[in-house]
C-alpha cells in the first residue's frame, strides 16, 4: 500500500463527510493505492456514525475510536495502525486540500524523510478571514519561541498537513509523549534529533472560523514545548536503534 491518510476527528460532524469524500475521490481518480484512517477521539456529536456510514461504501476507509481526548493522541493511534509506505496527517476540516501531496512527494526523491505544509514561508496562501490578527501575531511569536526551544529553522510547526515515510513515522511516533496540540513540535524535534531530513513547503490554507483551536491551545503548545525541551535535555528520548 502506498499512502495512509490519518485524520484525527473530534466533533467533526460538519466536515468529515466532505473531507473524506474529497480525499477518496482525488486518490481514486488517480489510481493511488491508499487507506484512510479516521481516528475519532471522544466526540460528543455524530462524527463516528457518519464515518461508519461512509465505511459501508468506501472500502479504503477505516474508523478507529478512542475515549482519550487530544489531537496528538488520536494521530499517534492512527499512525501506529497505518500500513502505507507514506503517511499523511491531515485535518478533518480539510483546511489544506489533498492535492498538495503532488508538490510534496517529489522531495522524497531528494532524500527528505518528512515534508510539512507551512504558511510561514513564501508562496503560501491564507484564505481571507481564516486567520484573525490576534492569531497571526500569537502564531509568529509562538513560532519564534518554539524554534528557540526545540526546532530551529522550521517556520510553521502547527499546520495539520504533514507527509512522511513509514520508517520515520515508525521511529518517531512510538516515542511521543505529548497527547495534545504540542505533538507536532515533539514529532519534529525528534525528527531533528534522529537526523531525519525535513522539508517545509508552502500551502494554501483555509481555516474554519469555528475551529476548536482557541487561545488556550496556543498557551498549551508553549507549555508542552518547554516539556519537550526538558525531555531533550534529560535524554528522555532514546536514540533510534
Amino acid at each position: 500500500m502506498n499512502l495512509s491518510v490519518i485524520i484525527p476527528a473530534y466533533n467533526e460532524e460538519g466536515h468529515i463527510k466532505e473531507t473524506v469524500s474529497s480525499i477518496v475521490n482525488y486518490l481514486s481518480d488517480r489510481n493511488k493505492s491508499h487507506e484512510i484512517i479516521v481516528v475519532e477521539n471522544a466526540s460528543q456529536d455524530k462524527t463516528a456514525e457518519i464515518v461508519k456510514g461512509l465505511a459501508g461504501r468506501i472500502l479504503s476507509l477505516r474508523l478507529i475510536q478512542t475515549d482519550i481526548k487530544g489531537k496528538g493522541h488520536a494521530v499517534k493511534v492512527g499512525v501506529l495502525k497505518a500500513r502505507g509506505d507514506y503517511l499523511l496527517l491531515t485535518d478533518a476540516d480539510n483546511s489544506t486540500s489533498i492535492d498538495h501531496i503532488e508538490k510534496m512527494m517529489p522531495y522524497f526523491e531528494e532524500n527528505y524523510d518528512i515534508v510539512i505544509g507551512s504558511i510561514g514561508i513564501a508562496g503560501s496562501q491564507v484564505a481571507p478571514g481564516s486567520e484573525p490578527p490576534w492569531r497571526r501575531l500569537l502564531g509568529k511569536l509562538g513560532n519564534l519561541f518554539i524554534q528557540i526551544m526545540a526546532v530551529w529553522g522550521i517556520k510553521d510547526t502547527q499546520r495539520g498537513f504533514k507527509l512522511m515515510t513509514k520508517k520515520a513515522a515508525g521511529d518517531i511516533f512510538p516515542r511521543l509523549t505529548i497527547g495534545g496540540w504540542g505533538f507536532d513540535v515533539e514529532m519534529l524535534a525528534l525528527a531533528k534529533k534522529f537526523g531525519y531530513k525535513i522539508k517545509e513547503v508552502p500551502v494554501d490554507w483555509k481555516n474554519d472560523p469555528h475551529s476548536h483551536i482557541g487561545l488556550k491551545a496556543y498557551f498549551q503548545v508553549l507549555v508542552e514545548t518547554v516539556k519537550i525541551r526538558w525531555n531533550l535535555w534529560t535524554n528522555k528520548y532514546k536514540n533510534v536503534q
